[in-house]
């Protein structure tokens, strides 16, 4: 029987998990569906400490984990300058928030200046809907 070179070992480990993250199937968006900003506004002033209000459109919410048709959760993208990949689990990042417990409005904080926000609709796995359910992208400027 022949070892395995520990660097051969390794690369295995790390490349499985990304295959099988590869292969996860997009969820199919329904016809119509729309995500939107019910607040702020787009070109608002807020403190520091403010509410987003997120809404939806020719769907539910559902949290993570739960499969029910035409569901989904939201991800919010905070001062984004590229989209995260639509073919993967979204990652937690503090520019990918995530609300996989069916949030639909939440208090962010962010310091003084101008910002962009934009709202993301993922599946059960945080996986971003075929085709994506994305809002328009809006800017804040925080006081």
């Amino acid at each position: 029987m022949t070892a395995l070179h520990p660097l051969a070992l390794a690369t295995l480990f790390c490349i499985s998990p990304l295959a099988a993250l590869a292969e996860m199937p997009r969820t199919a968006a329904p016809a119509g569906a729309e995500v939107y900003f019910i607040e702020p506004a787009d070109g608002a002033t807020v403190g520091q400490t403010f509410t987003v209000k997120f809404g939806l459109k020719g769907m539910g919410v559902a949290p993570a984990g739960v499969d029910l048709p035409a569901t989904g959760h939201h991800h919010l993208l905070v001062d984004g300058t590229q989209l995260p990949a639509m073919d993967m689990p979204l990652p937690t990042t503090d520019q990918v928030r995530h609300f996989g417990k069916g949030q639909t409005e939440t208090e962010v904080t962010l310091p003084p200046g101008k910002h962009s926000l934009q709202l993301l609709v993922g599946d059960k796995n945080h996986v971003p809907l075929d085709p994506p359910v994305i809002s328009k992208k809006i800017e804040i400027t925080v006081e």
